[in-house]
């Protein structure tokens, strides 16, 4: 295997040493069940790829990336009762970031990005709190969201559903099991109007949510549309790095 430049674990001292890194990220995934069909390490295994796949391009449009390891471990308060789906609470999370945030700003990296692979995982808050203590600037991206799905699945689901099963047969075709072997993911919803619809907000308990830990029909999964998917979000991040290490971080607005 030829080392990745970008890829921190890849990397010896020596050329990490002579390269200016511009922009660090921080892939942050999650462990934990998703249906019947894909792996506990679902969340980790997608965040690390895409990750790597954007850091390549910006890498080659003239940036120096640096990919750091996959953080596995997420917020999972609401799964409690699933065996092994293994919890990091918010506030573990901050300590964790901020460690590492100062690793970065120590060593004159300017810019770091935690590209979030999971949805109980939110960074907002804690880099509100964060960042005023900082020099670098701190950024999230969930890499889910920043390529409307709408265009590429029939029903993408919210988890372990056509979107990420079709995203897993592309990066990790072999842990998928196969498609009869998985539930089909029926979610269900709040009694309360609010919680349904969506503009009032509390945390799901799982086991009483769905059936079978997934919320999303898998059963129109291919391996094709996770391909075009993948594409879509690598070239939308790898620009939004272009353009993070262009700007001038005291000067983000116009």
């Amino acid at each position: 295997m030829t080392a990745r430049p970008y890829i921190l674990a890849e990397t010896t001292w020596e050329t990490v040493r002579q390269t200016a890194y511009e922009v660090a990220i921080l892939p942050w995934g999650a462990t934990e069940a998703h249906n019947r069909h894909l792996p506990y390490a679902t969340d980790t295994i997608q965040c690390d790829a895409v990750a790597a796949e954007a850091a390549r391009l910006a890498w080659e449009a003239g940036t120096k990336t640096v990919v750091f390891p996959t953080v596995p471990y997420g917020v999972n308060t609401g799964q409690r009762e699933i065996p092994f789906c293994l919890n990091m609470n918010p506030s573990t999370q901050q300590a964790v970031l901020m460690d590492i945030a100062e690793t970065v700003q120590l060593h004159g990296v300017k810019k770091l990005v935690i590209l979030n692979g999971h949805g109980g995982n939110d960074f907002r808050q804690i880099i509100r709190e964060l960042q005023p203590r900082l020099s670098l600037l701190i950024c999230q991206v969930h890499w889910f969201r920043c390529v409307n799905p709408a265009p590429y699945f029939t029903t993408p689901g919210d988890h372990a559903g056509e979107l990420e099963t079709s995203v897993m047969m592309e990066i990790a075709p072999d842990l998928v099991r196969p498609l009869s072997e998985a539930g089909p993911g029926q979610e269900h919803p709040f009694r309360i109007r609010g919680l349904r619809e969506g503009w009032a907000w509390t945390q799901r308990r799982w086991v009483d949510a769905t059936d079978d830990t997934g919320t999303g029909n898998p059963y129109d999964a291919t391996r094709e549309k996770g391909r075009k998917f993948l594409d879509a979000v690598s070239q939308q991040i790898a620009g939004f790095l272009v353009d993070l290490v262009a700007a001038d971080i005291t000067k983000l607005h116009e």
